[in-house]
């Protein structure tokens, strides 16, 4: 199993961090890809293959911490390429809600 769970939606109250902008103060650490919730069931398949999939985004992933759990909000392609990397973690922005 790659993730924890596959989910489907966020079930976190929102945080209102909507661009790459206002995720920038919130520092990147380390998350082990066996501990993350994804909050989308569907990835676009280009963006995963795509050589410059972060070029207009956030070089990290961005997971919510919310009731003990990581819900990972954005960076899913980053993650399944991590995988298939065979690397067990990921940088990303933690935001403690």
């Amino acid at each position: 199993m790659i993730f924890k769970a596959v989910g489907d939606g966020r079930p976190y109250p929102n945080h209102g961090l909507e661009s790459p902008r206002d995720w920038s103060p919130v520092a990147p650490r380390m998350v082990r890809l066996d501990e993350l919730i994804t909050t989308k069931r569907t990835l676009d398949l280009t963006i995963v293959l795509s050589e410059d999939s972060t070029f207009y985004g956030d070089l990290f992933a961005h997971v919510v911490q919310w009731q003990g759990d990581l819900y990972l909000e954005d960076g899913l392609h980053r993650a399944l390429r991590a995988a298939l990397q065979q690397r067990p973690v990921l940088h990303a922005r933690v935001l403690d809600l």
